[in-house]
């Protein structure tokens, strides 16, 4: 079962998006973090992909389009509190910072809630960053249920 919820809200355009995932903690960590279902979940080229999931570690991936088109994405991760919490920061061209993507795990015994969220600066960049996330998580969602 899946169950999904949006909010957003102002100063800083935050949008948060929930799951509810048929798969405990230990998986979903597990599906989210280790490069050979990151690549499928995150349509990333299989080969383009990786994870150092500590902080301060780096990761990287191709991001493979729908038309074929593909973008290199990196960054690295600032708090790392395995089957709980994850913090992805994104590098972004133009931007001083990197883009923060929290995302937080919530034990339900044999499920688990699992919040994303992130703040941008502007409504426009919460709308298309949130589009974003809801393709990834309804991906995601669907690898961990076919993991099953």
């Amino acid at each position: 079962m899946v169950t999904e919820t949006y909010t957003t809200a102002n100063p800083g355009y935050r949008y948060t998006l929930t799951r509810e995932l048929d798969a405990p903690p230990a998986k979903v960590w597990a599906m989210w973090t280790e490069p050979e279902h990151f690549a499928v979940w995150f349509n990333a080229a299989p080969d383009s992909v990786h994870l150092d999931v500590r902080p301060g570690g780096t990761w990287r991936a191709i991001l493979i389009t729908p038309d074929g088109a593909e973008y290199p994405l990196s960054g690295s991760y600032g708090d790392v509190v395995v089957n709980r919490h994850l913090v992805t920061l994104m590098n972004v061209p133009g931007r001083r910072e990197p883009a923060a993507v929290d995302l937080r795990l919530h034990d339900l015994g044999a499920r688990t809630r699992l919040d994303l969220s992130q703040v941008t600066d502007t409504a426009e960049e919460s709308d298309e960053a949130r589009q974003g996330s809801e393709m990834l998580l309804a991906a995601f969602v669907s690898h961990v249920a076919s993991q099953s």
